[in-house]
């Protein structure tokens, strides 16, 4: 039976989250919660044995047919699914290819195509050879129109869907995303992701704030799409700069919001705003996951989408409207000259945050939950400070501090937390499941000086404060302190009680969390105090019929199934390097389920080290199966 438009096929992976709607659901169920305690590697792809470009984390191969494809960074290849035999290779000489690849399934007699992006340019290889295609572009290749995008391009139906990947200043190029012709390269619309003059947004932007405005970007490498109203969903970051809006008053469209667009056109449709004005850097991360949910008996098209904050917003995707509410709560305005504060920011009403969003003297870590070496160097940060700390909870601002002030400072959570580009996954009875990290930062804003480096280059003189600390300018102190384990281990730990990190079921029928269990241990930590939760923020979960949500996402290098019906660790294996990314999986063309996972980040286990300590470039694609009958 043929698919569907926009379907993938049950064996297949097609997209960075598997198809259009990011479920990441797979539909194969041979492994299962009976069995999942018998995986075992069946083999294994080592992504750079002679050196090459290093990796960011997040890469995710497809897989379509009987094979599998994937960026090493100066290379792209295309592996048999089954062996991991290399079938081919390009040499990328051009800039370097991270993340992922796209597919093309071809039309007519263009055949299937492979797409991924160098920054300035999106190149096409042919599927099944991994040559240039020089029917597309000139060459193979198409020239990106305006700001680089470094990413692979969003593929649906014969449209190629690119982000911006913009410099955090307040002046410099646009952050606009585009769309080119699949068949041909040539440019077909460009989306304002800062409204211009009678554009729906516009009015939002007071005193000509986005004039010549940089940021306001996509940055994340993947959208969704719902091919049953042609829509397509981005999530757009911060405007720039992110710490300071006094040039940029209003609530700042489509800063920090989810944009419905139609696909062929690039015309808009809806938005939802989840931060208006935003001042903490909490750019929108990953595309929202779509799904159907169940509301007195009716089908709903819906969508969830997280964020830094730790909320997640349940929407009609067809419409941006709330489907359990959302209050627009009165939130703390701050003192910096200028500033303009918003007065409400949006919370929704269901689902419950799913990260401490107010610290208070009684989240401060204790002996029992690491040390008391730890918890003096706790006590020493927080009293550097002055003691005494400002947080009205969700969106605590920040104050200013100039020159020869005490250190007066805010602490606001969960910076550095919540759901970052992992995002979502979703089953088709409408359960989202989430991963998210705890956080929390100590600062203020101070007046910029000249010459100074506050994170994103030296002071530019169209803006006047930025984000400053005791650490320095341009930093706010993590909340954490140093933490000296028995075997001499150095780190730094939290300063807040655990749990650090969580894995989250979401019932988006209803609003409810279903359960809510710690992910990730603390291994520096003695035999006792470890099940800590740990931060997670560099992956996201995948789900499969088989009743398990596969995940990695720790720095403790643990690839774990879950139960999800319960949260239940069902099984765990500990790779050479943490899998900062998604798993997938597939079935091969021997019938069988894999489930694989890119091992790529730093990483302190012994088999990951030449004997002199170097790195010994062992990342890999690591590939599971139950064993052969």
């Amino acid at each position: 039976m043929p698919l569907a438009a926009g379907e993938t096929a049950p064996g297949d992976w097609t997209h960075y989250a598997r198809d259009p709607s990011g479920k990441r659901f797979v539909p194969l169920d041979e492994i299962n919660t009976s069995n999942v305690d018998q995986l075992e590697v069946a083999w294994t792809y080592r992504l750079r044995p002679q050196g090459g470009a290093a990796l960011l984390g997040g890469s995710v191969p497809i897989k379509v047919g009987d094979l599998l494809y994937m960026p090493l960074g100066d290379a792209v290849v295309a592996l048999d699914a089954v062996s991991g035999r290399e079938v081919w290779r390009h040499q990328v000489t051009n800039g370097l290819v991270r993340r992922a690849v796209s597919y093309w399934p071809g039309e007519g007699d263009i055949a299937p195509r492979i797409f991924y992006s160098t920054g300035s340019s999106l190149v096409a290889l042919k599927a099944e050879t991994g040559e240039l295609d020089a029917g597309f572009g000139t060459g193979g290749v198409s020239e990106i129109d305006g700001t680089p995008y470094s990413y692979p391009p969003s593929i649906y139906k014969n449209v190629l869907v690119i982000g911006a990947n913009t410099a955090e200043m307040p002046q410099g190029p646009s952050g606009d995303s585009r769309a080119y012709d699949a068949r041909t390269g040539k440019k077909l619309w460009q989306f304002h992701t800062i409204p211009q003059p009678g554009e729906v947004g516009h009015e939002t932007w007071l005193d000509d704030g986005w004039k010549g405005r940089s940021g306001t970007n996509m940055w994340v490498w993947y959208t969704t799409y719902d091919p049953d109203t042609n829509l397509l969903y981005m999530t757009i970051g911060s405007p720039s700069p992110n710490y300071y809006g006094g040039d940029r008053p209003g609530n700042n469209l489509f800063g920090n919001s989810i944009v419905a667009v139609d696909l062929d056109s690039g015309e808009y449709r809806w938005h939802f705003q989840t931060i208006h004005h935003e001042l903490w850097d909490w750019d929108l991360p990953a595309p929202p996951v779509l799904f159907d949910v169940t509301i007195d008996g009716k089908t709903v098209p819906a969508l969830a989408e997280t964020g830094k904050p730790g909320l997640m917003y349940i929407l009609n995707r067809e419409t941006g409207e709330p489907i359990h509410g959302v209050n627009e709560h009165f939130v703390a305005a701050a003192n910096v000259p200028g500033e303009w504060y918003s007065p409400t920011q949006p919370l929704p009403v269901k689902p419950k945050a799913l990260n401490r969003m107010r610290w208070t003297e009684d989240d401060v870590v204790t002996p029992e939950d690491t040390s008391e070496q730890h918890v003096a160097a706790c006590r020493a940060l927080l009293d550097s400070y002055g003691g005494t700390f400002f947080n009205s909870g969700p969106f605590t601002p920040f104050f200013l501090h100039e020159p020869g002030d005490p250190p007066r400072a805010s602490i606001n959570m969960p910076h550095n937390g919540g759901s970052v580009w992992g995002g979502s996954a979703a089953s088709p009875d409408g359960i989202v499941y989430v991963n998210t990290s705890e956080g929390g930062s100590i600062g203020w804003i101070e007046k910029r000086e000249e010459g100074k480096d506050y994170g994103r280059g030296t002071s530019d003189s169209t803006q006047i404060y930025d984000r400053g600390s005791l650490s320095g300018p341009g930093a706010y102190s993590g909340f954490m302190a140093p933490y000296e384990g028995a075997d001499g281990r150095k780190t730094t730990l939290p300063c807040f009680r655990p749990p650090w990190g969580h894995l989250n079921a979401v019932d988006a029928n209803t609003g409810e969390i279903l359960w809510q269990v710690n992910l990730g241990t603390t291994e520096v930590l003695p035999e006792g105090k470890q099940e800590t939760g740990a931060n997670n923020g560099f992956g996201g979960p995948m789900v499969t019929a088989g009743g398990l949500v596969f995940i990695g996402a720790t720095q403790d290098r643990f690839f774990r199934a879950f139960d999800t019906r319960t949260g239940k660790v069902l099984w765990e294996e500990q790779l050479d390097y943490p899998a900062l990314t998604i798993p997938m999986s597939y079935q091969g063309k021997d019938g069988r389920q894999y489930v694989a996972v890119m091992a790529t980040g730093s990483s302190l286990a012994p088999s990951a080290r030449n004997e002199d300590g170097r790195p010994a470039n062992n990342e890999s694609l690591v590939v599971f199966a139950l064993p052969e009958q």
